[in-house]
Protein backbone atom coordinates (compact mmCIF):
# COMPACT_ATOMS: atom_id res chain seq x y z
CA UNK A 1 0.00 0.00 0.00
CA UNK A 2 1.35 3.52 -0.79
CA UNK A 3 1.61 6.04 1.56
CA UNK A 4 -0.59 8.35 0.54
CA UNK A 5 -3.33 5.27 0.39
CA UNK A 6 -3.42 5.35 4.02
CA UNK A 7 -4.90 8.71 4.04
CA UNK A 8 -3.16 9.77 7.50
CA UNK A 9 -3.03 13.05 8.37
CA UNK A 10 0.60 14.38 8.64
CA UNK A 11 0.01 16.92 11.91
CA UNK A 12 -0.55 13.98 14.43
CA UNK A 13 2.28 12.31 12.41
CA UNK A 14 4.55 15.09 13.35
CA UNK A 15 3.42 15.11 16.38
CA UNK A 16 4.12 12.04 17.91
CA UNK A 17 7.55 11.76 16.05
CA UNK A 18 8.84 15.17 17.77
CA UNK A 19 7.34 13.69 21.17
CA UNK A 20 9.37 10.62 20.40
CA UNK A 21 12.21 12.22 20.32
CA UNK A 22 11.48 14.71 22.65
CA UNK A 23 11.80 12.11 24.98
CA UNK A 24 14.30 10.39 23.95
CA UNK A 25 16.64 13.07 23.65
CA UNK A 26 15.90 14.00 27.66
CA UNK A 27 16.59 10.81 28.90
CA UNK A 28 20.13 10.67 26.88
CA UNK A 29 21.13 14.17 26.96
CA UNK A 30 21.36 17.29 29.70
CA UNK A 31 21.66 20.38 27.70
CA UNK A 32 21.42 22.87 30.37
CA UNK A 33 22.48 22.84 34.13
CA UNK A 34 19.38 22.25 35.63
CA UNK A 35 17.44 19.42 33.97
CA UNK A 36 14.10 21.49 34.34
CA UNK A 37 15.25 23.50 31.81
CA UNK A 38 16.30 20.53 29.68
CA UNK A 39 12.02 19.60 30.02
CA UNK A 40 10.88 23.36 28.79
CA UNK A 41 12.96 23.69 26.42
CA UNK A 42 11.95 19.86 24.63
CA UNK A 43 8.50 19.61 26.16
CA UNK A 44 6.65 22.68 25.92
CA UNK A 45 8.80 25.40 23.85
CA UNK A 46 9.40 22.82 20.79
CA UNK A 47 5.89 22.14 20.63
CA UNK A 48 5.00 25.23 20.99
CA UNK A 49 6.98 26.52 18.07
CA UNK A 50 5.68 23.72 15.72
CA UNK A 51 2.49 24.22 16.45
CA UNK A 52 3.25 28.32 15.30
CA UNK A 53 5.42 28.00 12.76
CA UNK A 54 4.91 24.44 10.86
CA UNK A 55 0.99 23.86 11.94
CA UNK A 56 0.50 27.64 11.63
CA UNK A 57 -2.35 26.93 14.70
CA UNK A 58 -3.40 28.59 17.98
CA UNK A 59 -1.44 27.02 20.61
CA UNK A 60 -5.10 27.37 22.75
CA UNK A 61 -6.10 24.62 20.16
CA UNK A 62 -3.62 22.27 21.84
CA UNK A 63 -5.14 23.23 25.80
CA UNK A 64 -2.65 26.08 26.34
CA UNK A 65 -5.27 27.85 27.24
CA UNK A 66 -7.26 28.64 30.76
CA UNK A 67 -10.06 26.73 29.53
CA UNK A 68 -13.50 25.74 31.38
CA UNK A 69 -11.24 27.52 34.89
CA UNK A 70 -14.76 26.99 37.25
CA UNK A 71 -14.43 23.48 36.21
CA UNK A 72 -10.69 23.04 36.63
CA UNK A 73 -10.43 24.90 39.95
CA UNK A 74 -12.89 22.71 41.45
CA UNK A 75 -11.43 19.87 39.88
CA UNK A 76 -7.89 20.85 40.70
CA UNK A 77 -8.89 21.41 44.99
CA UNK A 78 -10.77 18.05 44.73
CA UNK A 79 -7.58 16.23 43.45
CA UNK A 80 -5.39 17.71 45.69
CA UNK A 81 -7.17 16.86 48.62
CA UNK A 82 -7.75 13.17 47.80
CA UNK A 83 -4.24 12.75 46.68
CA UNK A 84 -2.61 14.48 49.87
CA UNK A 85 -4.49 11.67 51.79
CA UNK A 86 -3.11 8.94 49.31
CA UNK A 87 0.47 10.26 49.74
CA UNK A 88 0.10 10.31 53.62
CA UNK A 89 0.80 6.83 53.45
CA UNK A 90 2.43 6.01 50.21
CA UNK A 91 5.47 8.31 50.10
CA UNK A 92 6.92 6.93 53.38
CA UNK A 93 7.03 3.61 52.34
CA UNK A 94 10.80 2.61 51.23
CA UNK A 95 10.62 2.71 47.64
CA UNK A 96 9.08 6.46 47.99
CA UNK A 97 11.63 7.37 50.53
CA UNK A 98 14.89 5.97 49.24
CA UNK A 99 14.09 7.51 45.45
CA UNK A 100 12.77 10.92 46.42
CA UNK A 101 14.55 11.30 50.26
CA UNK A 102 17.01 13.57 48.89
CA UNK A 103 15.15 15.53 46.44
CA UNK A 104 14.28 18.14 48.72
CA UNK A 105 18.20 19.21 48.60
CA UNK A 106 18.31 21.11 45.55
CA UNK A 107 19.95 24.07 43.93
CA UNK A 108 16.55 26.18 43.53
CA UNK A 109 13.56 25.76 45.61
CA UNK A 110 11.55 22.37 45.66
CA UNK A 111 8.46 24.20 44.19
CA UNK A 112 10.28 26.21 41.67
CA UNK A 113 12.08 23.15 40.34
CA UNK A 114 8.85 21.27 40.62
CA UNK A 115 7.00 23.62 38.70
CA UNK A 116 9.62 23.98 36.07
CA UNK A 117 10.04 20.68 35.21
CA UNK A 118 6.76 19.58 35.57
CA UNK A 119 5.13 22.60 33.47
CA UNK A 120 6.59 21.21 29.95
CA UNK A 121 5.97 17.62 31.04
CA UNK A 122 2.27 18.37 31.12
CA UNK A 123 1.75 20.12 28.21
CA UNK A 124 3.74 17.20 26.11
CA UNK A 125 1.01 14.73 27.13
CA UNK A 126 -1.87 16.55 28.17
CA UNK A 127 -1.63 19.44 25.89
CA UNK A 128 0.19 18.73 22.46
CA UNK A 129 -0.09 14.95 22.15
CA UNK A 130 -3.81 14.61 23.74
CA UNK A 131 -5.30 17.24 21.79
CA UNK A 132 -3.35 16.41 18.28
CA UNK A 133 -4.71 12.33 18.80
CA UNK A 134 -8.11 13.29 19.89
CA UNK A 135 -9.50 14.34 16.02
CA UNK A 136 -7.80 11.20 14.69
CA UNK A 137 -8.30 8.45 17.75
CA UNK A 138 -10.97 10.23 19.17
CA UNK A 139 -11.41 9.65 23.43
CA UNK A 140 -9.04 6.67 22.76
CA UNK A 141 -6.46 9.54 22.72
CA UNK A 142 -6.92 9.95 26.50
CA UNK A 143 -5.81 7.04 27.36
CA UNK A 144 -3.06 6.66 24.12
CA UNK A 145 -1.27 9.73 25.86
CA UNK A 146 -1.05 8.44 29.20
CA UNK A 147 0.79 5.40 27.67
CA UNK A 148 4.41 7.21 26.74
CA UNK A 149 4.09 8.97 29.94
CA UNK A 150 3.50 5.81 31.92
CA UNK A 151 7.04 4.36 29.90
CA UNK A 152 8.45 7.59 30.26
CA UNK A 153 8.62 6.60 34.55
CA UNK A 154 10.14 3.25 34.12
CA UNK A 155 13.39 3.76 36.68
CA UNK A 156 10.74 5.90 39.36
CA UNK A 157 8.75 3.40 42.42
CA UNK A 158 7.03 0.79 40.76
CA UNK A 159 3.94 1.59 42.10
CA UNK A 160 4.32 5.15 41.09
CA UNK A 161 5.19 3.77 37.57
CA UNK A 162 2.19 1.19 37.84
CA UNK A 163 -0.43 3.76 38.70
CA UNK A 164 0.95 5.82 35.92
CA UNK A 165 -1.55 4.48 33.33
CA UNK A 166 -4.40 5.67 35.55
CA UNK A 167 -3.84 8.87 36.65
CA UNK A 168 -2.23 10.05 32.91
CA UNK A 169 -5.59 8.93 32.31
CA UNK A 170 -7.22 10.63 34.68
CA UNK A 171 -5.27 13.59 33.73
CA UNK A 172 -6.09 13.71 30.38
CA UNK A 173 -9.99 13.57 31.32
CA UNK A 174 -9.27 16.43 33.27
CA UNK A 175 -7.35 18.10 30.38
CA UNK A 176 -10.43 17.25 28.12
CA UNK A 177 -12.78 18.30 30.05
CA UNK A 178 -11.22 21.25 30.56
CA UNK A 179 -9.51 21.74 27.47
CA UNK A 180 -6.71 23.22 29.03
CA UNK A 181 -3.23 21.61 30.34
CA UNK A 182 -2.98 23.76 32.98
CA UNK A 183 -5.35 22.00 35.60
CA UNK A 184 -3.72 18.90 35.40
CA UNK A 185 -0.26 20.64 35.68
CA UNK A 186 -1.52 22.21 38.84
CA UNK A 187 -2.48 18.73 40.80
CA UNK A 188 0.53 16.88 39.30
CA UNK A 189 2.80 20.15 40.67
CA UNK A 190 0.95 19.81 44.12
CA UNK A 191 1.49 15.86 44.60
CA UNK A 192 5.03 15.78 43.41
CA UNK A 193 5.79 18.85 45.76
CA UNK A 194 4.07 17.07 48.40
CA UNK A 195 5.54 13.35 47.74
CA UNK A 196 8.97 14.62 48.09
CA UNK A 197 8.07 16.74 51.51
CA UNK A 198 6.57 13.58 52.85
CA UNK A 199 9.31 11.14 51.71
CA UNK A 200 12.76 13.30 52.61
CA UNK A 201 10.78 13.81 56.14
CA UNK A 202 10.41 17.46 55.85
CA UNK A 203 6.42 17.30 56.55
CA UNK A 204 4.90 14.91 58.44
Amino acid sequence: MRLKELGMDWKPVVVIIISTLALVVDHYHRIFAHKAYDRLLLYLVVPLLVIVILFRESPARYGFQLGDWKAGLAITVLGCGVMTLVMLFVARSGDFASYYGHRSNTAIPLALDTGLDLFGWEFLFRGWLLFALYPVCGPYAILLQAVPFTIAHVGKPELETLSCIFGGSAFGYIAWRTRSFLYPFLIHWFLATVTVLLASGVVG
